[in-house]
């Protein structure tokens, strides 16, 4: 299938390793030109050489955590109009409710909702303007099943969630959509150094602790990245612009809801 964005141009945030630059790499093979983002100098180079080298398009990158408010500059002067915006940021870690003050808290909500937001705010008004927009935020299957150790992590996400649902309402008349990726398991760094977390406080060999967490997946095994890379290209297809507003659940069947 075509969906119709090539040419179009996209910041993918947080993108220069796991599901950010799964992201980048589906919509790359779409045609749309990117601009990465990472933290890491050397991580970021390789991932934009290698994206430029695979795919027939432009690719910009920017060093920087996008929690910062240069980094979030210097991405909009590397792509002033984007089409296409993916709003990512490593999440903040476990713990324990008791141990989280105000500091703690703050600095969840500046990397996972409020950057998010800022971002948002500094390219809807193009977006609408131009009669077309994808906002796609990646965010976490704790939004809709909230666990206690995970609290900064979906307090900061729910929020960015909320904001992006009040939004998709206003800007649809433009072509303009909203929608949230919640991604459970994914076989990435991150979820690497939560086996390796579970193994070292558990008493468990890394295997046991990667095979527990395949075991609590409806599928069976941790999801891989272009899976969620692929989704997030068709939510920014010209195909998708009737879907607006949604959270979709990426965690192999596990979530025993119905909404």
């Amino acid at each position: 299938m075509d969906l119709g964005i090539r040419g179009r141009r996209a910041i993918v945030c947080a993108s220069s390793r796991g599901l950010g630059r799964a992201c980048a790499e589906s919509l790359a093979r779409e045609g749309v030109h990117v601009t990465l983002n990472g933290r890491d100098g050397a991580t970021l180079e390789e991932a934009a050489a290698s994206v430029r080298a695979a795919h027939a398009v432009e690719v910009d990158s920017v060093q920087g955590d996008v929690g910062e408010e240069s980094t979030r500059e210097a991405l909009l002067a590397a792509c002033p109009e984007p089409d296409i915006l993916v709003n990512n940021n490593g999440g903040p870690p476990p713990g324990r409710f008791q141990d989280w003050d105000r500091d703690t808290w703050v600095e969840a909500l500046d990397a996972n909702m409020l950057a998010p937001i800022l971002m948002i705010r500094a390219v809807l008004d193009g977006m609408v303007a131009r009669r077309f927009g994808r906002i796609v935020n990646i965010t976490s299957a704790m939004v809709k099943t909230p666990l206690a150790p995970m609290g900064l992590s979906t307090g900061a996400r729910t929020g960015l969630t909320s904001v992006s649902k009040a939004l998709s309402r206003q800007v649809a008349h433009a072509n303009v959509t909203f929608n949230n990726l919640l991604p459970e398991r994914f076989d990435t760094a991150r979820q690497r150094g939560m086996a390796e977390m579970r193994a070292k406080l558990g008493g468990v060999s890394l295997t046991q602790a990667y095979d527990e967490m395949k075991a609590s997946i409806a599928a069976g095994r941790l999801g891989r990245p272009e899976e969620l890379g692929d989704a997030c290209a068709y939510l920014c297809s010209a195909q998708a612009g009737f879907i607006s507003g949604q959270n979709l659940q990426l965690d192999g069947g596990s979530y025993a809801g119905l909404t």
